[in-house]
Parts: C-alpha cells; sequence; structure tokens
C-alpha cells in the first residue's frame, strides 16, 4: 500500500503545470544534470532531464555499503514553490522515485524488491548565507524501510561576480534513527563555477564527502 500512495504521488506531481526557471534538483528546460554523492552512508549516481523549469525526471542509482544494497529508481523532482525577492531566494521541492532494490544482506542474501521513496527539500539563500534541510523516507519491498534527513547552513567568505569562482563553508547536520552512527556532522566547503560544482568535507566518524555535479 505504501509503494502505491508513493507511486501515485510522484504521477500526480509530475502532471503539475510548470512555468519559470530554477536551478538545483530542477535544471533549466531542456537542461541535463549529472550528480555523483557520496559520504559515509552511501555513493550514489543520479542523471536527469528538465523537460521544464519545474520539473525533472531521471535515473537514480545508490549503494549502501552497511546495508549491502544496490538500489535502481527513476526519480522526478518538482519544484512545488518558489520566493524571489531582491536580495534572495526560497525553494520548496518534492523528490520521489520508484524502482528495485538488491540486498546481499544477512537474511536478504541476493534477494531483490520493488522500492519506493519521498521526501521534501526547501532551501532559502542570498548571497553570503545558505540554509535547508531535506528528508526522505524509502520503502523496499520485504527488505528494508527507513527514515533521513539533513540540514545545512552556509556562509560565504567573499561575493563573486558572474563567472567567477564562488565557495561556501558548510556544516551538515544528518540525522538516520537506525543507523550505527545516529547522528552525523560534516564541516565542508563548496565550489562551484559556471556548469560545474564540488563538495568536499571529512564528517565526525572520520568518512569523507565527495560530491560532483555537473550542468550542460
Amino acid at each position: 500500500m505504501r509503494l502505491l500512495l508513493l507511486l501515485l504521488a510522484i504521477v500526480g506531481f509530475g502532471l503539475m503545470q510548470t512555468s519559470f526557471v530554477i536551478a538545483r534538483p530542477v535544471s533549466y528546460p531542456g537542461g541535463w544534470t549529472l550528480m555523483t554523492m557520496n559520504d559515509g552512508d552511501k555513493n550514489s549516481v543520479h542523471m536527469h532531464y528538465s523537460p521544464t523549469a519545474k520539473t525533472s525526471i531521471g535515473y537514480k542509482f545508490e549503494y549502501w555499503p552497511d546495508k549491502e544494497l544496490n538500489l535502481h529508481a527513476l526519480q522526478i523532482n518538482k519544484l512545488l514553490k518558489r520566493w524571489n525577492k531582491p536580495e534572495s531566494q526560497a525553494n520548496f521541492y518534492i523528490k520521489s522515485g520508484v524502482g528495485v532494490a538488491y540486498s546481499d544482506l544477512g537474511l536478504f542474501d541476493n534477494e531483490s524488491g520493488a522500492s519506493a521513496f519521498t521526501g521534501i527539500a526547501v532551501d532559502w539563500e542570498d548571497r553570503r548565507r545558505f540554509i535547508s534541510y531535506e528528508n526522505r523516507f524509502t520503502d523496499i519491498d520485504g527488505i528494508d524501510d527507513f527514515f533521513q534527513q539533513s540540514a545545512r547552513v552556509g556562509w560565504a567568505p567573499y561575493q563573486g561576480d558572474y563567472g567567477d569562482l564562488h565557495t561556501w563553508l558548510m556544516l551538515q547536520i544528518e540525522h538516520m534513527p537506525e543507523a550505527t552512527d545516529e547522528h552525523t556532522v560534516t564541516p565542508l566547503v563548496r565550489f562551484f563555477k559556471d556548469v560545474h560544482l564540488l563538495e568536499f568535507g571529512v564528517n565526525n566518524h572520520n568518512k569523507v564527502l565527495f560530491n560532483y555535479i555537473f550542468r550542460y
């Protein structure tokens, strides 16, 4: 039932009308985005296409080493609301996916099942400050289900012009109730220039975070 409800939510949001230009989980109309995200919990690759300014659809792969879990999904991101101010902006997204997962862990060795996930992401920023929050619930039929959430605060030590190298100093806090390390704190630095964004940090469990995003 939960998988069905998540699928209906994805389809419903996918049919909503869209109109204006944004970045982040949704690119400009006709734009492609490639992301690789790597931290102490998982490694992932996400490639998506934005048919409109408020919707993206693409392929998501995740590998969770501690869970010995591989996940393949079709993911849809939707911008539900954007607030534009003269000196700042804020965004509210929903990110959902459906697919299949494969496990090699314990009793679930060589088991696979239908999977679905959904969650929200919100952020606010001006040219020197940044704050965000996101969460996700994942359900893998007959194998696992789990919840995760994270928040970030950031500060830019200087204001760059268009085309310059931009730098942000950030602090990320993650919470995953069922994990061995339930709380994770990661200081990180973000660089972006043109269509490239790179993040690097080390968390309080001495595990490396490395993220890279390329838009084209």
